[in-house]
């Protein structure tokens, strides 16, 4: 079998097969079992639950089958912020038990702080680990790890998963991406874990200092996560470092990255359904909606010991994809994010999300990934533009194909999402770059001023 970039791809690999090709009533009686010990769990060790449960005059005892889930309370990432610090752990935060902090950056509030027990960490390099196979790494691997280490879960969380696997792994964080396309080079490495648009610009850099990274390198495969990244991004990356890419998904409050990935068919994120109970619901009335329609993500964790959490609303929008996956997994496959319903653009009453722009851009071959929307009012209204980088080989010189284009670009925008966009084009390298996650929107609407 072939992937994208006509490599021939060896026999499907897994990590921990009696899990991930469990029977289907046999996962979800494990879940059941978990699921009852995390209420009670909860219940006897942090207040807030034993407060939400009474309020809904809910006992553990009640929880006897998966359909009982819908009767325990939400939990909202105000919830986590008002808990600062530590109000929301199972443990004091003295307790030996806890050994690992993580926090999100706190930038609109109080940082959401989880705590993690040594059982907690070896869960999360577990659920990593399965990606590593997926994407045909083993023990023999070499990981660069490029996410950011630190307070964020994303370095952290691969290297763990390059620990479980037994892989070697390559520490690397963001920055210094000349010396990240030396080491990859001279090391060898064989796989790479950032975020997409770290990894274009790690291709993009290679390019620039004269490798032809398809052929050059030893790196088959990447696992990108933590942003958006549309289609034509992905096959842009794998094109330019000849590797096979697939999307891993977490958030900090639930795990970190793991709590879903694809495999090499590139048709869905497998969740990690022995630790985790996956709902989509209908933002507006918080029901389940059927499987294939979309709606917001609910987690409910099952293993996690020293930060569990119950129902809660990720702000994320996804859905469940139905029938079985070709890699033979029978863990239920979610779609990839759509975007967040915090992260929703609303423009004269129009809702768009940022990753929707992904996807048309991808149809123009004379502009790359790189784009960046500025939102502006002018009086009472509401101003969109689309800041978008042509190729190298685009001639700026023609201004008839610079307005061409633009205006081919803007019709696109209003026809699949009924926004008005005005689309200015822009030289190579023109928009900034980013050693993280990408900035993709510049709000500077009346003083909302601020960057996602």
């Amino acid at each position: 079998m072939a992937d994208s970039t006509g490599r021939v791809l060896g026999p499907e690999k897994y990590f921990q097969p009696d899990i991930e090709m469990m029977d289907r009533g046999e996962l979800e009686a494990l879940q059941l079992v978990r699921l009852q010990s995390t209420v009670t769990h909860c219940y006897e060790s942090i207040p807030f639950y034993r407060r939400a449960f009474d309020e809904k005059g809910i006992k553990p005892s009640d929880v006897t089958s998966l359909a009982d889930l819908q009767k325990l309370p939400f939990t909202l990432k105000q919830d986590l912020r008002d808990a600062y610090p530590f109000d929301l752990f199972a443990y004091p935060v003295d307790d030996a038990r806890v050994q690992r902090l993580h926090a999100s950056s706190g930038t609109t509030g109080n940082a959401t702080v989880v705590g993690y027990t040594q059982k907690d960490i070896e869960n999360w390099g577990d659920t990593f680990a399965r990606t590593i196979a997926m994407v045909g790494g083993d023990e023999h691997s070499l990981l660069q790890v490029s996410y950011g280490y630190g307070l964020f879960t994303g370095g952290l969380g691969a290297h763990e998963g390059g620990i479980r696997m037994r892989a070697t792994i390559l520490p690397m964080s963001s920055g210094n991406t000349r010396r990240q396309v030396q080491m990859m080079r001279d090391f060898g490495v064989d796989i790479l874990a950032c975020t997409p648009s770290y990894a274009l610009l790690i291709a993009d850099t290679a390019i620039e200092m004269g490798f032809n990274p398809a052929e050059d390198f030893k790196i088959s495969g990447a696992i990108c996560g933590a942003e958006p990244c549309s289609e034509g991004m992905r096959r842009e990356i794998e094109a330019k470092l000849g590797v096979k890419v697939v999307d891993i998904y977490g958030l900090s409050e639930v795990m970190g990255p793991g709590v879903s990935c694809e495999c090499r068919h590139q048709n869905g994120l497998h969740v990690a359904e022995d630790h985790f109970i996956m709902e989509i619901l209908d933002p507006n009335t918080l029901q389940p909606v059927p499987e294939g329609e979309y709606g917001e993500v609910a987690f409910t964790t099952l293993t996690k010991e020293c930060s569990p959490l119950i129902r809660y609303r990720t702000r994320d929008i996804s859905r469940i994809l139905p029938g079985a996956c070709a890699c033979g997994r029978t863990l239920r496959r979610m779609d990839r994010i759509q975007g967040r319903t915090d992260d929703m653009l609303i423009i004269r009453g129009v809702n768009v999300f940022p990753s929707q722009f992904q996807e048309v851009l991808a149809s123009f071959s004379e502009v790359t990934s790189y784009y960046q929307i500025v939102l502006t009012s002018k009086g009472p209204l509401d101003r969109m533009t689309l800041k978008v980088e042509t190729v190298p080989d685009f001639d700026f010189d023609e201004i008839r194909k610079i307005e061409d284009l633009q205006r081919r670009i803007s019709a696109e925008l209003r026809s699949n999402l009924q926004v008005s966009v005005e689309v200015k084009v822009v030289e190579p390298k023109s928009i900034e770059r980013s050693e993280g996650k990408a900035r993709r929107v510049i709000d500077n609407r009346d003083n909302k001023g601020g960057e996602r």
